[in-house]
């Protein structure tokens, strides 16, 4: 259990296709808070997927794939950079592959495609930043970052998404509880 007034942040909500309307996710947890969730859009771009892409999402290394790169920011600091991949053969020629926001979200859009994620794995783990991390995120010297992978898979197992978040690990607690219908 968490300690009160202590922000726990749980992926469920991330995961789930949201209604017509509903605030995206992260604004809706920040808001919750007290605070201004709000996220950038830096890139959108078609790239080879590296090796750990490519495992997640069951592709070749080195076939092309798309991501959708942002910058997530509290208050208007940086807090994530987050970095979501998908197979070629599911974004190309829908709004995952344009550089514009998704209205309702990516995992939204992928259940109107006809690919909504049913099964989530999450892999968290702890390690030093990049020189790049360190600076897009505001980090101090001595700072370490929290990675989070999440794969998203639709009913036979086939992932349609896998998205890498790096994150300040300070003040950061995550919770597990997951259920998707």
């Amino acid at each position: 259990m968490a300690e009160p007034g202590k922000w726990v942040s749980v992926s469920n909500p991330y995961v789930t296709p949201r209604s017509v309307g509903a605030h995206e996710a992260w604004a809706a947890e920040a808001a919750q808070h007290g605070h201004a969730g709000t996220q950038r859009l830096v890139e959108v771009t078609q790239i080879a997927a590296a090796p750990i892409v490519a495992e997640a999402l069951q592709v070749a290394p080195g076939e092309p794939v798309v991501v959708r790169r942002r910058l997530i920011l509290l208050d208007n600091k940086p807090v994530e950079l987050t970095d979501s991949y998908y197979p070629t053969a599911i974004a190309q020629g829908t709004p995952l592959a344009e550089p514009r926001k998704i209205p309702g979200g990516a995992v939204t859009l992928l259940a109107k495609l006809g690919h909504r994620p049913r099964r989530i794995v999450e892999e968290v783990n702890a390690r030093e930043p990049t020189a790049e991390e360190r600076t897009a995120l505001d980090l101090d010297p001595q700072e370490w970052v929290l990675q989070l992978i999440r794969i998203a898979a639709v009913d036979n197992g086939q992932p349609v998404e896998a998205t890498v978040i790096t994150m300040k690990a300070r003040h950061r607690h995550l919770r597990y509880q997951l259920s998707i219908d």
